[in-house]
């Protein structure tokens, strides 16, 4: 049985680089973190260092426990956090910025689950786009977390006292009007849709910017019939024919009967979704909540992805 103290040693050191470092931050002498990290490659019978007079390496073995590592305490830490609540009946508050179709989609579903009475937080909710989260991290502290996207490389910017958590990715999907005649889930060119009418973002604003500049790699010049920033409207325009659009599969878990979902293998784009965390407020409860909303952001993504071809 691996002893889970040695784990969190184990985490130390690779992330220091010495057991000297690991055990002026853990409060030992490195002569006991020596004797720990033997005894572990012992209980995993796998050498974790390459040792020498003056240094420490730590093998590959080393690297991929030390992930493991950091999941497993994650959740004896939730264990030992729930069996407390279920004692003092207690739970955390947890201010959470999110983004409205991350808002509309996802976490409602949680909150439904049978899991989540069992999570004990007391959940407050500012619901907005990623800049405005952000502020809430940075401006008197009105958040804990803040759940953002970002498309590409485009601008966004936070506070380097808050920790960035990968979340899942939200892939965008060419949708078409039904009216047009082309059979849903069908695999095409990006070329073969450069002279339909599209409806686009605005012009100037980041994510806008970063399609432009996919579209132009396709050698797609779409003709422009709408300028829109919400999916929503986007889908509904596109149901009655107005033109294409690029939309994320969130916004497709509830599209109009009037779109057919394509594959078009050059436009590969996704906004990537991340958690940023105060470090000072992270714990175990809000780690399950994020694991929690991963898996959930991954099934409904999942469920709304290609039409199948017909």
């Amino acid at each position: 049985m691996i002893n889970p103290i040695h784990l969190k040693t184990l985490m130390e050191v690779v992330r220091r680089g010495s057991f000297a470092a690991a055990a002026t931050a853990l409060g030992y002498t490195a002569s006991a973190v020596s004797q720990q990290m033997s005894a572990l490659e012992r209980d995993a019978g796998v050498t974790l260092f390459h040792r020498s007079a003056r240094s420490v390496l730590p093998t590959d073995a080393a690297m991929v426990m030390s992930r493991h590592a950091a999941k497993v305490l994650t959740d004896i830490d939730a264990l030992l956090a729930a069996s407390t609540r279920t004692e003092h009946g207690t739970s955390q508050e947890l201010r959470l910025g999110i983004f409205p179709s991350l808002a509309t989609y996802v976490l409602p579903r949680l909150m439904r689950s049978a899991d989540w009475p069992a999570l004990g937080i007391n959940l407050h909710v500012s619901v907005g786009e990623p800049q405005q989260t952000i502020s809430g991290l940075r401006i008197g502290g009105e958040l804990d977390v803040a759940l953002v996207y970002q498309v590409g490389q485009s601008g966004l910017a936070w506070p380097h006292t808050v920790n960035r958590q990968w979340v899942g990715d939200d892939n965008f999907r060419v949708v078409l009007p039904k009216s047009w005649g082309i059979r849903p889930g069908a695999k095409i060119a990006a070329a073969q849709l450069s002279d339909m009418p599209w409806i686009m973002h605005h012009p100037g604003t980041s994510d806008a910017t970063v399609i432009e500049r996919l579209f132009a790699s396709c050698n797609l010049h779409p003709r422009v019939a709408a300028y829109s920033d919400d999916f929503n409207a986007s889908l509904q325009l596109a149901s009655v024919g107005l033109g294409a659009a690029l939309v994320p599969e969130l916004a497709l878990t509830h599209r109009p009967e009037g779109v057919v979902v394509l594959d078009v293998p050059e436009i590969r784009l996704a906004r990537n979704i991340f958690a940023l965390l105060l470090n000072d407020r992270r714990t175990a409860r809000i780690e399950v909540f994020m694991d929690k909303l991963s898996g959930i952001l991954g099934e409904t993504t999942h469920s709304s992805s290609l039409d199948s071809p017909s």
